[in-house]
């Protein structure tokens, strides 16, 4: 059902040196930083990672933070957005879309809940 978690922090070397730590226990291997500066933990299931907020403000609970839930298609995405829009989600970020960086490709779609938090919906682009 997910393909990432996301959190904010406010000082990524530190956060990662203390994932880099707990989730060695775990048997992951340390995390790497992209070229945004976010650093990223690969499982075969999923990825968490770490970013500093995009909209400039302080790491808190949530802010920064998104649950990313896995589609299976760009369509399936577009439905998943749409769904949430029709039913008191709210659009963020940019429109769903196709988005590179650090090697992959992936289209992706952006709402906060009625709650606020920030969610997506993700499909790798082979």
């Amino acid at each position: 059902m997910f393909s990432h978690v996301m959190v904010g922090a406010n000082d990524l070397e530190e956060s990662k040196k203390f994932y880099d730590a707990v989730l060695a226990t775990l048997g992951y291997k340390p995390g790497v930083f992209d070229e945004k500066g976010r650093c990223f933990y690969f499982s075969k299931s999923g990825v968490f990672a770490l970013t500093k907020p995009i909209d400039g403000e302080a790491a808190s609970h949530g802010n920064g933070s998104t649950i990313g839930f896995a589609a299976e298609s760009p369509e399936v995405a577009d439905a998943w957005h749409a769904e949430g829009l029709a039913n008191g989600g709210v659009a963020c970020e940019d429109p769903p879309g196709v988005r590179e960086g650090s090697g992959m490709k992936l289209y992706l779609a952006y709402l906060r809940d009625p709650s606020g938090n920030k969610i997506c919906a993700m499909h790798r682009v082979d």
